[in-house]
């Protein structure tokens, strides 16, 4: 895939905070409005059904904090705490467990962090129990974990093979010694290329590799070294992500001096470079920071139009409502998203209560619908058909969209979309920038406070 050398303006033009869009509306727009019997209906008017389920669940301690991390994570050196959040995540499971349709099979399940790998084995074991016990597996589950190579031993990998697990997301960031100092987080390539043999050793058919660009000191040429050297390693996919730089969220940023970070115009010469590099490698780009192999569920999803975007990134199980467990932990089904608290002591007080541990939510309108669907076959497809859309959402979605399709106009002009009056089509430039396309299709772009995302490149 080659990509057309960008203007330096172009580049300036469009450098603008703007969401990812893992949902729609972002998950600035939830509010503590909702009240807790209202989302109980909700979720018991969801339930009348037996549709497929996607379980999440949000294991925040991690020993050691990444700088650059946006995450939502308690740090702690005290193992017991582990042990004793799993008593919660049971109490929160059979909180849930009443409401939902006992014939609903869980198509997806993924462990994320924090670091799910900070769990002792033998807890991996009794949760992964804990969730058998309580709902009901598909036989071609999704099951995906995130794993830190730096205190992960083989017996955690054996144990969540025997909880079920069959993919694995491993965090590596960038290999050079100068940029892991300065993000505090030192990770030897020795390290990861050891946890990637024991992965295959274990059966896990699927490993994800984890990069950041825009990290401290990185420079083309130091990272041209990570690519080469992770794709020595072969794996099944990528997630290459944007460095977020939210130092009025995440205080832990403030550390990085200005200096240190690479330019708008070095970022965008990373990702160049890494789409270049790993398409020639055989990688399909998919859009945004997901890369896989042209066989892969991913590319295949892509190319039959049935790709899904949601709080874990590209997925390929569309339909399944997402039922999320933990501090912070973001659910969606039924016309509604819901989050829990996101401090620990809130989170376990609201279940001593007896109660929802809800922190705030969102029940969408008809036309966040229409829109949410638009934006996620955008992300998706990287392109629209307006007949195709038209049938989708019935109505007339040239006619909805006349102000957004007219407003494209300079997008064209720049290079990034063709339109024609049949739809449109994004092109290799306007990948770079799809979250800048998406974001004139948000009804709430226009209201909403920059400083609470990170910026587009």
């Amino acid at each position: 895939m080659s990509l057309l050398k960008v203007d330096l303006e172009l580049v300036k033009k469009y450098n603008v905070a703007g969401p990812r869009y893992t949902s729609y509306p972002p998950a600035t727009q939830f509010n503590g409005d909702i009240a807790p019997e209202a989302l109980i209906e909700k979720i018991r008017a969801n339930n009348q059904t037996p549709g497929d389920l996607s379980l999440y669940f949000h294991l925040p301690f991690c020993q050691t904090l990444c700088w650059f991390c946006g995450c939502t994570t308690v740090i702690t050196t005290d193992q017991k705490k582990s042990g004793d959040y799993l008593e919660y995540l049971q109490r929160e499971m059979d909180f849930m467990k009443p409401l939902l349709n006992p014939n609903r099979k869980a198509v997806q399940l993924h462990f994320g962090g924090g670091t799910p790998t900070f769990l002792l084995p033998e807890e991996i074991r009794r949760l992964g129990e804990m969730i058998r016990a309580r709902f009901a597996f598909a036989a071609d589950i999704e099951a995906g974990v995130e794993v830190d190579p730096r205190r992960l031993t083989r017996d955690h990998l054996v144990a969540l093979r025997e909880a079920g697990f069959n993919r694995a997301s491993m965090g590596v960031q960038d290999n050079d010694p100068v940029v892991q100092k300065a993000v505090h987080r030192i990770q030897p390539f020795e390290m990861t290329r050891q946890v990637v043999a024991w992965l295959r050793e274990t059966g896990f058919h699927s490993i994800n590799i984890d990069l950041i660009y825009g990290l401290p000191y990185q420079t083309p040429e130091s990272f041209a070294r990570t690519l080469d050297e992770i794709l020595s390693l072969a794996p099944d996919r990528f997630a290459v992500f944007n460095y977020a730089h939210v130092p009025w969220l995440k205080p832990a940023q403030k550390i990085f001096e200005a200096d240190a970070l690479p330019s708008p115009e070095i970022k965008l010469e990373l990702l160049k470079l890494t789409i270049e590099k790993l398409t020639a490698e055989g990688y399909v780009y998919i859009g945004m920071d997901h890369f896989a192999r042209a066989g892969d569920e991913l590319a295949l999803a892509q190319r039959q139009k049935t790709l899904q975007r949601n709080f874990q990134g590209y997925s390929t199980r569309g339909g399944a409502d997402i039922y999320a467990f933990g501090m912070s932990a973001i659910s969606q089904a039924g016309g509604c998203y819901w989050q829990n608290h996101k401090e620990l002591p809130e989170y376990c007080a609201a279940l001593d209560a007896g109660k929802l541990p809800l922190h705030r939510g969102y029940i969408m309108t008809e036309e966040d619908h229409i829109r949410g669907t638009t934006i996620m076959r955008l992300m998706c497809d990287l392109s629209l058909d307006y007949a195709g859309m038209s049938a989708l959402l019935d109505l007339d979605f040239a006619e909805h969209f006349a102000p957004e399709i007219n407003s494209l106009d300079d997008m064209e002009g720049d290079g990034l979309l063709v339109k024609t009056p049949q739809g449109l089509v994004v092109t290799d430039l306007g990948r770079l920038l799809i979250r800048n396309i998406a974001m004139r299709f948000d009804a709430y772009a226009a209201t909403r406070k920059e400083n609470r995302f990170s910026r587009t490149i």
